[in-house]
């Protein structure tokens, strides 16, 4: 792998190797730094950047699916209110007044953004959100809250947004008695957890609080021991790993919010690019928290075939004497044998996440109605929402058709042919947008298998390709207990799919990825600083790695 140092000039040589045919050349393509100064456009916003203040613009779609649905909560919240008001039921019949963004209002919402850096969210909230009181744009760099300053008052902000230079949890541990946040966004570089203690306490009750993580690797299982310490849950190496992600920041969002009498429900969670974002309300009452531990449950994940059973860690139960009243138990358990059923391979043991549905079918369908198309990610805005609303609600995790496949060396089925066979056996199916080639099914893991048992009779697994795989061998040498159809259901293919949206995003730039910490993604090659970044603990100090 070629290597060289880069001096920091105006100019670096990037050296790339590629294939013609059977030879392999060397490119060397000479690449603008980012430059200071550098002019952003997105949305109705124009901001500017010192070129030392973290910007991502692969986070475009981040900020564009918190505006809808910001201001989705924010027409949502007006009508509970006013329902609350007015002592009337059904929210269905209110008329509430229409809002425009960029106008102040003594009712509105009271918005921090508490890792501000350039200020673009908060300036592109001002002006693409109605029914808005304050917002504050938060940053603990001295350099970040001078490029706010000028960004807000270049864009004539300065009625709804104010600027602070503060430690975030400092900040927010100031508002946790008076002056409460009716909207928190937690938008960090990495883990977010150290904000989160603050962020519970100092939301109103109802209030929407919105959280980015980015350390996909931790979540994803790469380091279960660090999983554990920053989120007091152990990942795991699952195909499933991206919906586990979101399924353990939301367990540790309700661990914050438990210590102070308050609970979540989660209403939008989202995994994309490189980072999950979760959009949450937190609500206060000390008896309803008592509900979590039948939200939250181990994973038992097999090492073999990467089957999955859950183990709640609590029992909600209808009381024997009064059906008003709720009786909380502990389950028995394990739910599994020692080893796996399927395979005979062992289990490792995860978690704990949450297992309780991670959206609001009904605010999805709102924040999808109310998207602008002026959005520079609408597509994708209306593509992945629009599988949000086709996935199972209260399904967590899932298998992938390739890792089943290849787990018994058959042939690959397509993904009609595969949900076509479940959907005829009598269970549910649907894919997630966290993965392309996803089966989120409520059909036990026994069906699951004989039904690739069932397709490898019909496309029978090369004997040589098995001979040593113990764990194809095990699976295959149980027969079905009956055999399934794989005739095409009439709801194998998801509406999504049919109509075309842009359901999987594509690599958005060349090296995209999490970028480097405070410095601005912008230029003519965006992303160099996030290339730089790849693979720096394996580098010598003097040396810097390229492909």
């Amino acid at each position: 792998m070629p290597s060289m140092k880069l001096l920091g000039t105006k100019k670096s040589i990037v050296m790339t190797m590629k294939r013609k045919g059977s030879t392999m050349f060397l490119v060397m393509d000479e690449v603008e730094e980012p430059k200071p100064d550098q002019e952003i456009l997105e949305g109705r916003a124009k901001v500017r950047t010192s070129g030392k203040v973290f910007y991502n613009p692969v986070q475009e779609f981040n900020r564009d699916l918190s505006i809808i649905a910001i201001a989705t909560f924010a027409k949502l919240l007006r009508q509970e209110r006013h329902a609350k008001n007015k002592q009337i039921s059904d929210e269905d019949n209110l008329v509430v007044d229409i809002r425009s963004p960029g106008i102040k209002y003594d009712d509105g919402l009271c918005i921090l953004e508490a890792l501000s850096a350039t200020g673009l969210r908060s300036i592109r909230y001002a002006k693409e959100i109605p029914g808005i009181n304050n917002i504050i744009a938060n940053d603990i760099s001295k350099e970040a809250v001078n490029d706010i300053n000028n960004n807000i008052a270049s864009n004539n902000v300065e009625n709804l947004v104010t600027s602070s230079h503060n430690d975030a949890t400092m900040l927010m541990y100031q508002h946790r008695r008076e002056k409460q946040f009716d909207v928190i966004d937690l938008d960090p570089y990495g883990c977010p957890s150290i904000f989160l203690d603050s962020a519970v306490q100092s939301i109103k009750k109802g209030g929407l609080l919105l959280v980015t993580a980015t350390d996909m690797a931790v979540l994803a299982g790469n380091s279960p021991e660090t999983c554990y310490v920053k989120y007091g849950a152990i990942s795991l190496k699952m195909k499933c790993c991206h919906e586990m992600a979101i399924r353990i920041l939301l367990q540790c969002i309700e661990a914050h919010a438990n210590r102070y009498s308050r609970y979540i429900e989660p209403i939008l969670c989202v995994s994309a690019d490189f980072y999950i974002r979760v959009f949450v309300r937190v609500h206060s009452g000390a008896a309803k928290c008592k509900n979590t531990t039948s939200k939250l449950s181990h994973v038992y994940h097999c090492t073999g075939c990467d089957g999955f059973e859950l183990q709640p860690l609590g029992m909600r139960k209808p009381h024997q004497k009064n059906n008003n009243l709720v009786k909380f138990c502990l389950p028995t358990g394990p739910p599994v044998t020692r080893n796996c059923q399927q395979c005979g391979s062992p289990y490792h043991i995860g978690g704990p996440i949450w297992t309780a549905p991670i959206h609001s079918p009904d605010f999805v369908k709102q924040v999808l109605e109310a998207a602008p198309p002026y959005l520079g990610t609408f597509k994708r805005i209306r593509g992945i929402l629009s599988m949000v609303l086709e996935e199972l609600v209260d399904v967590p995790l899932y298998y992938t058709l390739d890792r089943l496949s290849n787990t018994i060396k058959v042939e690959n089925p397509s993904m009609l042919t595969i949900r076509s066979a479940i959907l005829n056996a009598g269970y549910q199916v649907s894919y997630t947008h966290t993965h392309k080639n996803s089966i989120k099914t409520n059909a036990p893991a026994h069906v699951i298998w004989d039904i690739m048992r069932c397709w490898e009779k019909l496309h029978p697994t090369s004997q040589k390709s098995i001979a040593n795989n113990k764990v194809a061998t095990t699976i295959l040498e149980k027969s079905p207990e009956k055999e399934y159809s794989f005739e095409l259901h009439p709801a194998a293919n998801p509406a999504s799919k049919q109509k075309g949206l842009v359901r999987f995003q594509q690599n958005p730039l060349r090296f995209w990825g999490p970028g480097s910490r405070a410095q601005a993604m912008v230029g003519q090659n965006p992303m160099l600083k996030s290339h730089k970044n790849q693979g720096k603990r394996k580098r010598t100090d003097d040396s810097e790695s390229l492909e």
